[in-house]
């Protein structure tokens, strides 16, 4: 099959790349109270989808680190896409047919978790090793993708329910599967240019005895932190403080937050050759610490659910930030470095959360406590930043 060499297709594609994960992340939450309402699925074994679908990506973040680079990236995001596309067909028509539906669910959740880790160590370092120019501001608007694909998953989702009803899920699961296969076929035409030379990226030994990689799987672990923190609970804060109904609970909550998140990176993206990237992010760290303080601390819900915009748009640069700056300094560092970056991001985007629920919980279920204590997130973010200036100063920066 001819293959294009414009490495614009390439971007685009990676584009629709992370709309697809943002719809293999989004779209089965929307349903786990019809799921189990419809399968008669206790309320814990719902909640194990999501773990499941976390702790596979996470697997599939550490296996990638160790062979996406002798495997290639081509093969490898095709598998993506078509188990994607796969887990998504089998959410629809497995539990129809199994004895066990939630066995069927589980099935369908681990095929697409393994498109979903695929897709998100290998789509960045694809994009990094097009021949573009101002990769830092590409990287950031790239990574707007998830937001938008975010966005979209919900209101479409919620436009289809109302139209045709919940209880016809399952076309649009079939519907949402149509968008990887689509973009399957784009990726076997589409050039794609290796990250580093054959044989030229540094081992795993070498890229852990540098403190600048230490540095950045810091970054990245308080970059997935910050923004999980506030996200995971932005729907909850919303129906609790404002006293709203779940629906408008997800759309002033998670979707204010999304969309703010979207359209700071996409300003970076535009305007990012004029922004210095390093001090960029440390404003971005400011403005989230008084963002969880402003969440926390308001005396109205309404300025609360403000802060949770706030927070979306502080939070938009840090994780692509942080692969640009990982690309620029360590120049050698291949996918392996990806991959390490995007599981230590994935590791905060489940502990951020996690921490501020358990804050939560020891203070009788008070949210603002939990968030309150979640400012940690920021003030180690800014610690780190401090820290790779003080190495940069020294020079210790790998030069490739």
């Amino acid at each position: 099959m001819k293959t294009s060499k414009n490495y614009n297709h390439t971007i685009y594609a990676c584009f629709v790349g992370f709309i697809i994960q943002a719809i293999v992340n989004n779209f089965a939450p929307l349903l786990f109270l019809t799921f189990q309402s419809t399968y008669h699925i206790p309320f814990g074994q719902i909640t194990i989808l999501v773990t499941v679908n976390f702790g596979v990506q996470l697997f599939v973040d550490f296996l990638a680190a160790h062979f996406a680079d002798k495997i290639g990236y081509r093969p490898l995001v095709l598998v993506a896409h078509l188990c994607s596309a796969v887990g998504l067909i089998f959410l629809s028509i497995l539990p129809e047919i199994l004895p066990n539906p939630y066995t069927g669910l589980l099935v369908a959740v681990v095929i697409y978790a393994i498109g979903g880790g695929l897709i998100e160590v290998l789509i960045s370092p694809i994009v990094e090793a097009c021949p573009t120019e101002r990769k830092d501001a590409m990287m950031s608007l790239l990574h707007s993708f998830y937001c938008w694909g975010h966005v979209s998953v919900v209101l479409i989702s919620t436009l289809f329910f109302t139209i045709f009803g919940i209880e016809n899920w399952r076309y649009l699961s079939i519907f949402w599967a149509m968008i990887p296969l689509a973009n399957a076929l784009a990726f076997t035409k589409v050039p794609i240019a290796p990250l580093v030379s054959e044989n030229e990226g540094l081992s795993l030994r070498t890229l852990f005895s540098l403190k600048m990689f230490w540095v950045m799987l810091l970054l990245m672990t308080c970059a997935g932190a910050c923004e999980q923190a506030v996200s995971q609970w932005a729907s909850t804060f919303a129906e609790a403080g404002l006293k709203v109904s779940k629906t408008i609970g997800d759309l002033a909550g998670p979707m204010l937050f999304a969309v703010f998140m979207g359209i700071s990176r996409v300003i970076y993206g535009k305007y990012g050759h004029k922004i210095h990237l390093e001090r960029f992010m440390f404003f971005s760290g400011i403005l989230c610490l008084a963002s969880y303080l402003l969440i926390s601390l308001a005396p109205i819900p309404a300025i609360g659910l403000i802060g949770c915009g706030i927070c979306g748009m502080s939070v938009g640069i840090l994780w692509p930030g942080t692969f640009s700056l990982a690309a620029g300094n360590i120049r050698q560092g291949g996918t392996a470095m990806f991959a390490f970056l995007a599981l230590a991001g994935d590791l905060g985007c489940a502990g951020g959360p996690t921490f501020v629920g358990y804050i939560s919980d020891l203070f009788g279920g008070n949210l603002k406590r939990g968030i309150l204590a979640g400012i940690v997130f920021p003030l180690l973010l800014l610690f780190g930043l401090s820290w790779l200036h003080f190495i940069k100063k020294r020079k210790e920066v790998i030069k490739g």
